[in-house]
């Protein structure tokens, strides 16, 4: 057990690694939709490049979306309109104006009327007006001219002529009409009988807005939804044939068929096998590209986890959007998964990553080809435009420049699909530009992984690089001669990064605090030391060297200490790699040249293992070694820079950093000019 236990730790880093790499897969294929995927990909407007297609059983012919919104918008145009007839309301009526007739009795008694003539006359009257129906006002113009409408009465239903229905409008018409055939008698009261109908009469029809459109929407629904049928073994289409109108049409139709009837409980198992198998297959090229290209990652479980993480929240988003609103599958910022892992490591691991992300979206966007071709185009501008994001306008020039590629990307399939550009449909060009406004989250979610995570970006190191800083200004003050070396070296590397294409900011700040370990005993080195006592006069050869190489440690717990990143605490730590200090390990010998140990006077390590750190090595030795030159001259000089790093190349303190003899010799011209300027002759002054 204790032996087991044992193997566990020893091998917790490549157990992790697996864990991680299942955990991440089993949670995509979960994200993904379980059904199969056709095995054509269907391309509008372009010939198809298979064999004969057959159909595989009989299946109907789908109608287009175009097809199905004209014939919704004719059941809309054409709806049947409804109303409801109120009872209530008439009752309502005529029992007001059996209250209100007092008001005209008083003149009725003159002329002979008595009150029940008066009722009578009156109710006729009101029944005339709810024969057929009074209609609302309100609803008179949601009705056409002469139209047929049906008119809901408790459970019975009938249809009427819109015209039929009496309305506010020959209210008047109508009581006059009613009055001239009346007797002369009932003439004498029309004024006040009018006036009493106006105050009491009110409609009892109305638009029954709720049930028309349940019935629009029912016949909706029962609409056909196909045009014919294929039969089975009939020719869909054939090689070369280009595949629009009909044949685009059937092929649409055979791919949604195919589709549900491939989906089943009996073949699920057999669908998410073979997407477990895809998306494992792309996540092992990951590794394998980490583990050959970029080992020190591969190593690092933190940051596998960080570009693990980053695959499965680009591919939740994409899902979270295709599942509920698919039709603004581009509206999700995908470009900020190179944007952001080109900002914490390289512009090559950021675009590969991009590409695998991309290829397993392949597998649940829409348009799969069309999709992928205009991410991966423009993951490529972001890697090509994206850099320096400490300055905000360089994201800004950026994310345009991807979204133009973006709207010329699609503006070509369009016509390519279409054959011409009438049919653009213009809202995808809103939704590239609010693609490029939401991948300025990437700024948000650098800050949020830099916490998390603990890594660090450009943006960091701009803050890093200030020397008004804490450790730098306590730098500055205890050990001034250490600063300004510090100063002059960060000065170098960044031309050479430059130079060679590496990271100048890292490289400069890595430079600023590679020797802040000085700052434990600054007067035991000579750029600190002020005065002619030299305190290394009384301690042992070997004494001296310890010194010297503990400030590579305590450089290394500083940095811990004060939170410096670990990308920065590297370049403390490889600065000087395994060299020896030469001047102390020859005094040795002299003093005892048969019991010298020369791993007493080597520093711990490791050698550079970047481009940048090998470049602060180099630039550290030849800016210190310069000091020494009492009358420098540009042929010195360039010796020196020579004569340094050619030592270092033999001693093989650039096997690991992946730089080429071309970089190093570019980097030795950049120093030497450098050199040069900083100790160049100036001419005397007269007194």
């Amino acid at each position: 057990m204790k032996d087991f236990i044992n193997k566990i730790y020893q091998n917790h880093s490549l157990i992790y690694k697996v864990v991680l790499f299942l955990v991440t897969t089993v949670t995509i294929i979960y994200l993904f939709p379980k059904g199969g995927q056709f095995k054509y990909n269907i391309q509008k407007g372009k010939p198809w490049q298979y064999e004969n297609l057959y159909a595989p059983f009989d299946f109907a012919i789908l109608k287009s979306s175009e097809e199905i919104d004209i014939e919704s918008k004719e059941i809309e145009a054409n709806k049947q309109l409804f109303f409801i007839e109120r009872d209530d309301i008439v009752e309502k009526v005529k029992e007001n104006y059996g209250k209100k007739i007092p008001i005209i009795l008083e003149d009725s008694a003159a002329i002979g009327l008595n009150k029940s003539r008066l009722k009578s006359f009156g109710l006729k009257f009101i029944s005339n007006v709810y024969k057929n129906g009074f209609l609302n006002k309100s609803d008179n113009n949601k009705i056409a001219k002469n139209s047929l409408i049906t008119v809901r009465k408790g459970n019975d239903a009938k249809d009427v002529l819109s015209d039929n229905l009496f309305t506010t409008d020959i209210l008047v018409p109508e009581l006059q009409k009613y009055f001239a055939n009346s007797q002369k008698r009932y003439r004498l009261l029309e004024d006040k009988f009018t006036t009493l109908i106006f105050e009491i009469i009110e409609p009892n029809v109305f638009y029954d807005e709720e049930f028309t459109q349940k019935i629009i929407e029912e016949e909706i629904k029962n609409m056909s939804v196909t045009v014919g049928l294929i039969s089975e073994n009939e020719r869909i289409i054939s090689k070369g044939d280009v595949v629009e109108g009909k044949k685009y049409e059937i092929l649409i139709s055979l791919k949604t068929e195919y589709d549900s009837q491939l989906w089943s409980k009996s073949n699920y198992n057999w669908i998410v096998f073979g997407y477990t198998i895809l998306v494992a297959l792309v996540l092992l090229m990951l590794l394998l590209f980490l583990y050959n290209n970029r080992y020190e990652i591969y190593e690092n479980n933190t940051k596998l986890t960080f570009i693990f993480f980053n695959i499965f929240l680009i591919v939740l988003m994409v899902t979270i959007v295709q599942k509920y609103w698919v039709n603004y599958i581009y509206v999700a910022p995908i470009i900020i998964l190179p944007i952001i892992l080109k900002a914490f490591f390289d512009a090559r691991l950021g675009l590969f990553v991009h590409v695998i992300t991309v290829l397993i979206l392949g597998f649940i966007v829409p348009n799969s080809f069309e999709f992928i071709f205009l991410q991966i185009i423009a993951g490529m501008v972001t890697i090509l435009t994206v850099s320096e994001l400490y300055r905000r306008a360089n994201l800004f020039i950026s994310i345009i420049k991807i979204t133009m590629v973006y709207i010329l990307a699609y503006f070509a399939f369009s016509i390519i699909q279409e054959g011409n550009a009438e049919q653009l449909n213009w809202s995808y060009f809103g939704m590239f530009a609010l693609n490029g406004v939401l991948s300025f989250l990437s700024l948000f979610l650098i800050l949020i992984y830099e916490k998390v995570f603990n890594l660090v970006s450009d943006v960091s190191l701009l803050e890093l690089t200030n020397t008004n800083s804490k450790l730098l200004r306590e730098l500055n003050e205890k050990a001034p001669g250490t600063f300004q070396h510090s100063m002059q070296v960060a000065n170098l590397a960044e031309a050479s990064a430059n130079e060679i294409g590496a990271n100048a900011m890292l490289v400069r700040t890595g430079a600023l605090f590679h020797d802040i370990g000085k700052m434990s005993n600054p007067m035991y080195f000579t750029e600190n030391q002020t005065t002619s006592v030299n305190p290394h006069n009384e301690l042992s050869p070997e004494d001296s060297a310890n010194i010297i190489i503990d400030h590579v440690i305590n450089g290394i717990e500083l940095g811990k200490k004060n939170g410096l990143p670990d990308r920065i605490i590297d370049f403390i730590r490889t600065h000087h790699g395994t060299s020896t200090v030469y001047f102390f390990y020859k005094q040795q010998q002299e003093i005892s040249p048969n019991a010298v140990n020369i791993k007493n006077f080597q520093y711990p390590g490791p050698i550079p293992f970047s481009k940048e750190t090998a470049i602060l090595m180099m630039c550290d030795a030849c800016e210190a070694a310069s000091k020494s030159i009492k009358e420098p001259t540009a042929l010195l000089i360039d010796e020196l820079v020579d004569k340094i790093i050619n030592g270092q190349m033999s001693n093989g303190q650039f096997m690991n950093s992946d730089i080429t003899f071309k970089e190093i010799q570019l980097i030795k011209k950049v120093i030497k000019k450098k050199l040069n300027n900083i100790y160049h002759l100036r001419i005397e002054y007269p007194e």
